[in-house]
C-alpha cells in the first residue's frame, strides 16, 4: 500500500500475478532494470495500442532486468511504480502527433518539450485512481520523487499515431484497433525489444541505434 499524494490516504495496488516482480538483487549480468509499461483504455479504439503491444510481447522472452506490465488506465499505480528504482521506463501509448496513422515514434521525454509539460509549476495534480493522463502521471511521479528523495527512471515513450481518437465521453465504447494501428503493433514489438536491450545496456545513452535497428519511413524519432 502506498500513500495517496492528494489525500494522504492509503492507496492499494492491483496487479496480476505475472506483473509482480520479486524483491531482491538484480539477476547476475543484469545490473540495470527497465519497466515496459503499456497504458491506454481498451474501450476507446486506438487508445488501446499500449495494452495490445504488451499482450503481443508476452509471447516473447524478455532479457533479465526487463519487467512488463499493462497499466491500462491505472494512472496512480504507474506513478508509484516509477519510484521503484528502475533505471529506465518505456511507456507504450497512443501518441497523436500529426503523422500518418500507424506511425511509430520514439520520444525521449527527458530531452524534449514533453518534459516541460509534465513538470509544470506548482504542486502536481493527482491523477484519477482509474484514469490515465500521462502528463498528470509524470508530474505526480516527479513530485513524489522529490518528496522521497529518489530519482525517477529515464523516461521514453514508444508511441503510435492513432487513426481513431476518442475523448472518453462518447455514449458508446469502441473495441478494437483500427487497421493501421493494428499493423503497427507488429512493428512495435521488435522496436520495443531493441529499445529494451539498449536501455538495459546503457540507460542514459542516446537511442539512435535502437531506432535505427528497425528504421523505416513509418518509424521517425522525435
Amino acid at each position: 500500500m502506498g500513500r495517496d499524494f492528494a489525500t494522504g490516504l492509503g492507496h492499494r495496488f492491483f496487479f496480476s500475478p505475472e506483473e509482480v516482480e520479486p524483491v531482491g538483487d538484480s539477476p547476475a549480468g543484469a545490473p540495470h532494470r527497465v519497466l515496459l509499461a503499456g497504458i491506454g483504455n481498451v474501450f476507446l479504439a486506438d487508445d488501446a495500442f499500449g495494452p495490445e503491444v504488451v499482450a503481443a510481447l508476452r509471447g516473447h522472452p524478455l532479457p533479465p532486468g526487463a519487467h512488463l506490465a499493462d497499466f491500462g488506465i491505472r494512472g496512480m499505480d504507474l506513478a508509484y511504480r516509477l519510484l521503484d528504482g528502475y533505471d529506465a521506463a518505456v511507456l507504450v501509448d497512443a501518441a497523436p502527433r500529426g503523422g500518418e496513422p500507424g506511425t511509430l515514434y520514439v520520444i525521449d521525454v527527458d530531452d524534449g518539450p514533453d518534459a516541460a509539460g509534465a513538470a509544470g509549476p506548482g504542486p502536481a495534480a493527482a491523477p484519477e485512481a482509474h484514469g490515465m493522463d500521462p502528463v498528470k502521471v509524470l508530474a505526480l511521479a516527479r513530485e513524489l520523487a522529490r518528496e522521497e528523495g529518489v530519482s525517477l527512471p529515464r523516461l521514453v515513450v514508444l508511441g503510435c499515431e492513432p487513426l481513431i481518437r476518442m475523448r472518453g465521453d462518447e455514449p458508446d465504447v469502441a473495441f478494437g484497433l483500427s487497421e493501421p494501428v493494428r499493423a503497427a503493433v507488429g512493428r512495435a514489438v521488435p522496436l520495443l525489444l531493441s529499445l529494451t536491450s539498449d536501455l538495459l545496456a546503457a540507460p542514459r545513452r542516446r537511442l539512435e541505434s535502437a531506432a535505427a535497428a528497425t528504421a523505416s519511413p513509418a518509424v521517425p524519432r522525435r
